[in-house]
């Protein structure tokens, strides 16, 4: 066993480190053996010199190990999982879980919290009475088998070294190192015990990374360590330099989801991202014999309403309402301010800051600035006008769902500052760029 300080000094010096030297200090992170100085220290040099595909897998398996590793091979279908890198809008995960529950897949999916302009999938099940989110090992293993689909927290045993690691990297300004990031990702989803993953990796002006190039290396880094490490993995590349979805806020997205799961709304985008990755899901857990019969089938699940009867009987078994569907409005918590949002003049929407949106929502008591922040399932906004749309007397920036006068105020000069008019017209780019398979990202 070498001393924790000569890994360090190998890899500061430009060595390649051996999977045993890895999974020695990833050990040691756990167990408090290694130091706060020596975790940092780790962090920096890997941020300088970067590791190769066989560090990043080894890296990436050691912090799956440090904790329990899920195992479903007793399932009789494939467990299946997305993750997306986050953005606004973005509440793909609850009808996306559902649909692919209704194909034959199942869905075990661990999720997390909002912090700064993005939500969590967690946040909006809370806006759910009743929902339990941190359900015992043996509720969760019952739901997923009998419902096909369970949307729960991250637990306290489950990678525990990528929470400290993540501690020390948010205050040595290490985030960005893309090896850390896919380890940090990965090792969550590879102790989750799954058979196949989708990731939607955005880009654009409310994305973790807003450039298409960093974006695009990530998702390779993330497909070639995943299908390295054992887990069959697809990403898509997608655009967030607009809001995924016109609503943006916990319980306003969950109402928005069940608009999608039930027919009552499907607008195009949020319907074309969340049918793309639902349908990676299914090819992945071989489900479908291709992409577009995969997509066929997720569709039309959907159509047919096994979509909505998943999510139904997944939120009445962890607590939630049994007539969350049909009666949303009973149980979704309502603000008491509900204002729109005019422009200071009419216009077509040519830019939106998208990040800005998001923080108009954390303005509102809607998200967190930090980890212990309590949030307002209420807030939020809904009916966002989307690039090309005219606005003006009549037709809204958006409408904002706010708990009091000063709340409102400040999120309306937020959206104001987010949108960018003009009089030309303007409109969408292609809203998935590109798919990166195992072939792809060598």
């Amino acid at each position: 066993m070498k001393l924790t300080q000569e890994i360090i000094a190998a890899k500061r010096d430009g060595a390649t480190l051996p999977a045993q030297d890895i999974r020695q200090l990833i050990v040691g992170l756990t167990d408090g053996s290694v130091s706060e100085g020596q975790a940092a220290a780790f962090a920096m040099v890997v941020f300088f010199r970067d590791m190769d595909a066989d560090e990043r897998v080894a890296l990436t398996l050691a912090m799956r190990d440090s904790g329990t590793v899920l195992n479903w091979d007793d399932l009789p279908g494939p467990a299946l999982d997305k993750h997306s890198t986050g953005g606004i809008g973005d509440t793909v995960s609850l009808p996306l879980a559902a649909a692919v529950a209704a194909c034959g897949g199942y869905v075990p999916m661990i999720s997390g919290r909002g912090l700064g302009h993005t939500g969590g999938t967690l946040d909006k099940l809370d806006a759910v009475p009743g929902y339990v989110t941190q359900p015992d090992n043996e509720l969760f293993r019952k739901v997923v088998r009998e419902q096909g689909c369970a949307i729960i927290g991250q637990t306290a045993d489950l990678a525990p070294a990528d929470k400290r690691l993540y501690a020390i990297r948010d205050v040595t300004a290490t985030v960005e190192s893309l090896p850390l990031i896919t380890a940090s990702i990965l090792s969550k989803k590879l102790a989750a015990g799954l058979h196949g993953l989708a990731m939607d990796v955005k880009f654009g002006s409310g994305a973790f990374l807003p450039d298409p190039a960093k974006a695009r290396e990530l998702a390779e880094a993330l497909v070639g360590v995943a299908n390295g490490a054992g887990l069959p993995t697809t990403a898509l590349l997608t655009d967030m330099a607009e809001p995924l979805a016109s609503a943006a806020g916990n319980g306003l997205e969950v109402a928005y989801a069940l608009d999608q799961l039930t027919g009552k709304r499907r607008e195009p985008r949020f319907h074309q991202v969340t049918v793309a990755l639902a349908a990676e899901m299914l090819l992945l857990g071989r489900l479908a014999a291709d992409i577009t019969e995969a997509a066929a089938r997720i569709e039309a699940a959907f159509a047919s309403g096994a979509a909505a009867e998943r999510f139904a009987r997944m939120v009445a078994a962890l607590g939630g309402p049994s007539d969350l569907i049909e009666n949303p409005g009973r149980h979704l918590a309502a603000a008491p301010i509900v204002k729109p949002v005019f422009a200071l003049r009419p216009g077509v929407v040519q830019r939106i800051d998208t990040r800005a949106v998001g923080l108009a929502v954390v303005t509102l008591g809607g998200g967190r600035t930090r980890p212990q922040d309590a949030i307002d399932h209420a807030v939020g906004i809904v009916a966002l006008a989307g690039i090309g749309d005219a606005v003006g007397a009549d037709n809204p920036l958006g409408i904002v769902h706010a708990r009091s006068e000063a709340g409102f105020e400040a999120a309306q000069a937020r959206l104001r500052q987010a949108y960018h008019l003009g009089e030309a017209p303007a409109g969408h780019g292609a809203l998935i760029t590109d798919r990166i398979t195992e072939s792809s990202s060598r």
